[in-house]
């Protein structure tokens, strides 16, 4: 009996966490989206596209 009530506690906790974690990537995600927002209104570097050179590659790393 007392194992079930351990997991009872447990899937609670573990729905708590997500919904902890759900709310902090939605506000992360708010958080860019009115940064881009904003950027984008006052003309700063940030707003513009990339520009179309290729990155620099570089040779891999030895051992």
């Amino acid at each position: 009996m007392i194992e079930m009530e351990y997991h009872r506690m447990r899937a609670a906790q573990m729905i708590r966490e997500a919904e902890e974690h759900r709310l902090a990537r939605e506000a992360a995600r708010s958080r860019r989206a009115a940064r881009r927002a904003e950027s984008a209104h006052d003309g700063s570097p940030a707003a513009e596209p990339h520009t179309g050179r290729p990155r620099r590659h570089r040779p891999p790393r030895t051992a």
